[in-house]
């Protein structure tokens, strides 16, 4: 059967993917002119990348790792040492470290957490540790419960004190969803220490060899045409029109350069865009149905990503940092972390500024020009003296709607991927499954929309009406 996919995001490309395991010919739809959604990449003039985001593969990641293993591209995830490496504010310059050993989970986590003793204090990881019990006995089921309250309102309810969370847990929240420890559920962090303890490689990071776009989406391209699919850059979906049921009938694609709208016509549609163009696309008809109308209680988060060429070294650290500064979440120099960036003699920094909000109507120049000022404080020696660090270049990338704002509530409002619509699926990391906002959660979602239509709709048992254009002039009769 042929299934129309509008987004060339990882849901949509990862539902194409495995929509042609089973059988079925996906055309994927893309609107703009690169692949990839929240990990687009463009090359400026100087042949330099510069990325949506800063995109970091966990250990804890088993469908992504299983993608790359089922795409044979497992060597382009270069995997770090198992450490997370925060900046210390009040000691400019240092880091303070919680290194992994290897032995088996959760002892591996708990010593990295015992040996650190730059953060918290032996009477704070007690009681941090016994406030986390009832999330490592009683598991998702407790996990889930607690996206009631924010992760402040945890804490306080489990009696861990304030400090834990300035010291650890701010520069956690921003990363994870770009918020801070007072707006975010406490689902999202509970979730991600749920992994981290009970694997033992789960908190360990990779870094993609190159632009995620020719590294990972590009491969996934080659894999879906291979097989009878087909992806469509420049291809923007206008108008899901119905049937008289209230069925799909068509995905409308608004013709650009002056050229005629079209109607993809297909057996099955699935929409893996992010859901606040999702809510704007809805039909009419639709908007009162319950799976569709808690998409409402669902938008986007802003968030900008900083790239920044500097004339030398800034740091020799290959590896993810938290910032632990007020305006910044978590940085690398890419230069060390990237094969395909890598330079010996001179830094490009990539950096998420969190939270975003208050910045993205702000110009560029000011929010280098803040960053610059974050980064005095972060690299004191570099940026002082007769001979301070100059900037080369920079590129300034605003995302004004990201992953989902995952504040207390949310989960009730994330659909299933299957639709009360019998031809129409959802896929996006903002559906439901268990990894939440992240690129884990978008190859997921895609993985369970594949699994649900070809349950649905078995490629054995159907026969492609080959006499059907699946692509037709929108003044053509339907």
């Amino acid at each position: 059967m042929r299934v129309a996919i509008a987004g060339a995001g990882l849901a949509g490309l990862s539902c194409a993917k495995y929509l042609t395991d089973a059988g079925h010919t996906p055309i994927v739809l893309e609107r703009r002119d690169v692949l990839g959604g929240k990990i687009a990449a463009w090359k400026d003039a100087d042949g330099d990348w510069y990325e949506t985001g800063l995109h970091i593969f966990f250990g804890a990641y088993p469908n992504m790792l299983q993608l790359f293993k089922e795409l044979d591209i497992e060597e382009r995830l270069q995997w770090k040492q198992h450490t997370m490496i925060f900046n210390q504010p009040e000691k400019p310059g240092t880091y303070s470290r919680f290194d992994f050993p290897d032995i088996p989970a959760p002892f591996n986590g708990l010593v990295a957490i015992l040996r650190n003793n730059d953060l918290l204090t032996w009477g704070e990881k007690i009681r941090f540790g016994l406030g986390l019990l009832p999330a490592i006995v009683r598991g998702q089921k407790y996990v889930a419960e607690m996206d009631q309250y924010s992760w402040s309102e945890w804490m306080k309810k489990q009696n861990i004190p304030p400090r834990v969370e300035k010291e650890v847990f701010i520069a956690m929240s921003k990363a994870l969803n770009f918020i801070n420890p007072d707006e975010i559920s406490a689902t999202i962090l509970l979730t991600a220490l749920n992994r981290f303890l009970q694997e033992k490689n789960g908190s360990k990071m990779a870094f993609l060899d190159g632009a995620p776009t020719e590294r990972l989406c590009q491969p996934l391209v080659d894999y879906i045409t291979a097989r009878g699919g087909e992806v469509r850059l420049n291809a923007p979906l206008k108008e899901i029109l119905l049937k008289e049921d209230d069925t799909v009938r068509g995905f409308l694609l608004r013709g650009l350069n002056g050229a005629e709208d079209e109607i993809c016509k297909a057996d099955i549609y699935v929409c893996a865009m992010p859901v606040d163009p999702l809510k704007v696309m809805l039909p009419p008809p639709w908007r009162e149905i319950d799976h569709f109308k808690k998409l409402e209680g669902l938008e986007g988060v802003p968030v900008i990503n900083l790239h920044l060429w500097f004339d030398r070294k800034l740091t020799d650290i290959d590896h993810l940092l938290f910032s632990r500064s007020p305006l910044l979440s978590v940085y690398a120099d890419m230069s060390n972390t990237c094969k395909e960036y890598a330079n010996p003699d001179k830094s490009m920094l990539e950096l998420v500024l969190a939270p975003a909000k208050d910045w993205m109507s702000k110009a560029d120049e000011e929010i280098i020009e803040a960053t610059i000022g974050e980064l005095k404080q972060l690299f004191p020696k570099h940026f002082s003296g007769e001979n301070p660090a100059k900037l080369l270049k920079y590129h300034v990338v605003k995302t004004p709607r990201s992953v989902y704002k995952a504040t207390p509530g949310r989960q009730a409002c994330r659909p299933e991927q299957k639709t009360p619509i019998a031809n129409f699926y959802l896929a996006g990391d903002y559906t439901m499954q268990q990894y939440l906002g992240s690129m884990e959660g978008a190859v997921l979602s895609g993985k369970l929309a594949a699994q649900v239509i070809a349950k649905d709709y078995p490629a054995e048992k159907l026969t492609p009406s080959s006499d059907i254009s699946y692509l037709l002039p929108v003044t053509s009769n339907p």
